[in-house]
């Protein structure tokens, strides 16, 4: 009799240790998304989600781009990730043989031209860039406001700019690309061995210019508008100029990987986000247009933004190449 119930009780324990096995990795059936968003967006869809898709356990992890790209590339269809939220285009054209075809998910309603034809994702958002400063720091050290990319490289400014590094940020890839759209990859390689010692930081996000510009560790960054504007209208003086090429820019999208879309949750949560959610994100935190009928309405954004020449934004060899000469 002893032995029969040790039997029944080491079979027991052998069943939870294989139930306990199978779920790891997984977050109780529910729903993954790998976001690139700043954490204050990510906590508002978590606290939205709860409100409106209650039924359904959704994770929420932040990734930089290159890194979820990186990562999706090599796990392939055995990511744990179910959706992929704002990871830039260069990314998502990197891994688009791991997405799924959202043809069924219409673009009358965004710009032309904005979507890729292949249809593995749609445009998130466009998030653009200027030189922002920090004026009173400027005004304390009786230093010049800069008004273009070649003032920055002035011996005056060294250890005072911070920039996002083009190898973790997208933002920081944009100011890159539009530098050398602009003037040729040789001059732009030559500014960026000038503008070097006047770098304190570069910054491994693209949030990271205004962080600093905020604690009065740098008094210019090569930051996003959208970041800046938010910062101002609490307070911060922080002032955004344009260079005469115009505002660099950079898009980012919203995907499914291979196959998710047959599992209900996947499906709901990315019709939520797709449909719902990323008008909230347009009107509150990012507002540069994607969106025909879109209207800007945070106060004290710049109207009639000149966007710089951005040829070649979506190819990933290109990005790829780019990066490879990066050598700060």
């Amino acid at each position: 009799m002893g032995k029969q119930i040790r039997k029944w009780i080491l079979g027991c324990m052998i069943i939870l240790c294989i139930a306990g096995l199978a779920g790891i990795g997984k977050v109780n059936d529910g729903v993954v998304i790998y976001s690139s968003l700043e954490e204050y967006r990510n906590e508002k869809l978590r606290e939205m989600l709860e409100e409106y898709l209650p039924d359904i356990n959704v994770t929420i992890q932040y990734i930089s781009t290159n890194k979820g790209a990186a990562k999706i590339k090599l796990e392939k269809s055995g990511t744990d990730a179910d959706i992929l939220l704002a990871f830039d285009v260069q990314s998502m054209e990197l891994i688009k043989d791991e997405l799924h075809d959202l043809t069924r998910y219409e673009t009358r309603h965004y710009l032309d031209g904005l979507n890729p034809e292949h249809n593995k994702y749609r445009v998130w958002e466009r998030f653009a860039g200027a030189i922002i400063v920090n004026k009173t720091r400027l005004d304390t050290m009786n230093l010049p406001i800069p008004e273009r990319y070649e003032d920055l490289i002035n011996p005056l400014y060294r250890d005072m700019i911070a920039m996002p590094d083009p190898k973790s940020s997208g933002a920081g890839y944009f100011f890159l690309k539009h530098i050398v759209n602009e003037w040729g990859e040789e001059k732009a390689f030559d500014y960026f061995d000038k503008l070097y010692p006047n770098i304190k930081q570069f910054t491994t996000s693209g949030s990271g210019p205004i962080k600093l510009l905020l604690h009065n560790e740098i008094a210019i960054g090569l930051g996003m508008t959208f970041q800046a504007v938010g910062e101002a209208n609490k307070g911060a003086d922080l002032h955004i100029i344009y260079p005469p090429e115009g505002s660099p820019y950079s898009l980012s999208g919203i995907a499914m990987i291979q196959g998710r879309a047959d599992r209900p949750e996947v499906a709901r949560v990315f019709e939520f986000l797709y449909r719902h959610f990323t008008f909230y994100d347009k009107e509150n935190y990012s507002p540069e247009l994607v969106f025909k009928t879109q209207s800007i309405t945070i106060p004290n954004y710049p109207k009639h933004i000149k966007y710089g020449n951005m040829k070649g934004l979506t190819s990933a060899a290109i990005k790829q190449d780019l990066l490879r000469k990066w050598k700060y």
